[in-house]
């Protein structure tokens, strides 16, 4: 029989209960078109007929907006599963502005009011030591804004050390460069004295630029200049500002994480403007934060770049109700989350799935990830399962991703919700079957 013969109908495929939630998902002509492309790569003789629906939901897949995921991976700001997730207030707060809004609009007045007051208000509440607090979309957004405004055709001073390459490829000194301005590099990879900075400063200096190494260490023989340090040196009369990358969006000191640098003590120590993400250790979404002195902040704000990397209503509402409800951020509950509390979940969590699967409770090692506190190992416990099931529940639904380890598919509970405890034991159970 010609296996053409073989096709599925439409109708047989869009029937498929796979089919049918894709449907639900995404809409029917969407996916009607991607089984009909399947439909004719089985008369071609490019797959099998059997795989027609399982073709069609491959291409959906592809094209699909971003789903949620379970991270059981034990890295708490997850690079490639969108870093911090959002907490439920934040959530509220996006779905709520996703409609008309008053985010730019006095509604006493019933005039025209400062963009994104509410978030800009929380994010100066949050850390005292700021005269003024500026948002734009994520951090290298606040790099190139302040080196655009404060720099370009002038040199910006930076130890070589700090020349640092941040996610997909992208390096500090080709973002700097890419404004107008010129790097003056000083020092060494791995040592950098006050001297060599002094050295540098000159009439051409737009700013001093530190940037905290956070994706990495360097061990050894190894010296750099503190913030305190460095503003002594360039506050001296006719100095220039200095600027300071702190990266992590840590916004006051976090006993866990002694070696990561935030934005209230660099703001104490001297710093002219600190520059951070709002999507790491704050836990809210994609930002670029921008603190410090009220001259500087209000010189960013209004220079024309600004316009261009501004931030839209649901980051404003996602950033405002994190700031005001810190004690829900995932993140933050992940970090504090106590070893015994998760030893507690992971026996539940085996002992629900023993009959389905081998799977028993291991210690396991999570870390912050994301750029940030590089070194640092939290104390974790994990449920061990076959490795073999690595790949069926990151396709599941909802997706599963763990790690491997030792031979073991590890699903580490500190970067678990535990709310979201009985739908992990749904999602093996379902793969085990």
């Amino acid at each position: 029989m010609d296996p053409r013969r073989r096709v599925p109908r439409t109708d047989a495929v869009l029937g498929e209960p796979a089919v049918r939630q894709a449907v639900a998902r995404m809409g029917r002509p969407l996916v009607k078109t991607a089984v009909a492309r399947a439909q004719d790569r089985a008369r071609a003789g490019e797959i099998p007929p059997e795989e027609v629906a399982a073709a069609a939901l491959a291409e959906l897949d592809r094209i699909a907006p971003p789903r949620r995921v379970i991270n059981a991976t034990g890295v708490l700001l997850h690079t490639n599963l969108g870093r911090a997730p959002l907490s439920a207030p934040a959530v509220e707060a996006v779905v709520a502005a996703a409609g008309s809004t008053d985010v730019e609009y006095d509604l006493a007045t019933g005039t025209r009011a400062r963009r994104g007051r509410g978030a800009l208000a929380a994010l100066a509440a949050a850390v005292p030591a700021a005269e003024a607090v500026h948002v734009v979309n994520n951090n290298a957004a606040a790099l190139a804004l302040a080196a655009t405004a404060l720099a370009a055709g002038r040199e910006i001073v930076i130890s070589r050390g700090e020349l640092v390459e941040i996610g997909d490829g992208f390096r500090i000194p080709d973002l700097l460069v890419s404004t107008g301005a010129r790097l003056r590099e000083v020092g060494t990879t791995n040592r950098t004295n006050l001297a060599d900075y002094a050295a540098a400063i000159g009439p051409d200096t737009g700013f001093v630029l530190k940037v905290h190494p956070s994706n990495f260490r360097v061990e050894g023989f190894t010296g750099s200049v503190d913030v305190a340090d460095l503003a002594r040196l360039v506050h001296r009369p006719g100095g220039v500002p200095l600027v300071v990358d702190i990266g992590s969006g840590l916004l006051a000191p976090e006993p866990l994480l002694p070696e990561e640098p935030d934005a209230a003590s660099t703001l104490k120590a001297g710093a002219d403007l600190v520059t951070a993400s709002g999507d790491k250790l704050l836990g809210g979404p994609q930002c670029g934060l921008l603190l410090g002195r009220a001259d500087l902040v209000e010189r960013l704000r209004r220079h024309p770049l600004a316009r261009a990397l501004r931030v839209d209503k649901l980051t404003l509402a996602a950033l405002a109700a994190t700031l005001h409800r810190p004690e829900e951020v995932p993140v933050r509950r992940a970090l504090l989350a106590s070893p015994a509390e998760l030893s507690a979940r992971a026996a539940s969590i085996a002992a629900a799935l023993k009959e389905h699967v081998d799977a028993w409770v291991c210690d396991s090692v999570a870390t912050v990830g994301g750029g940030g506190a590089p070194g640092v190992e939290l104390a974790s416990v994990a449920v061990s399962l076959p490795a073999r099931l690595a790949g069926p529940l990151r396709t599941g639904r909802p997706p599963v991703v763990g790690r491997i380890e030792g031979g073991r598919l590890l699903l580490d509970l500190r970067t678990v919700p535990a709310e979201l405890d009985a739908e992990l034991i749904r999602a093996v159970t379902r793969r085990c079957r």
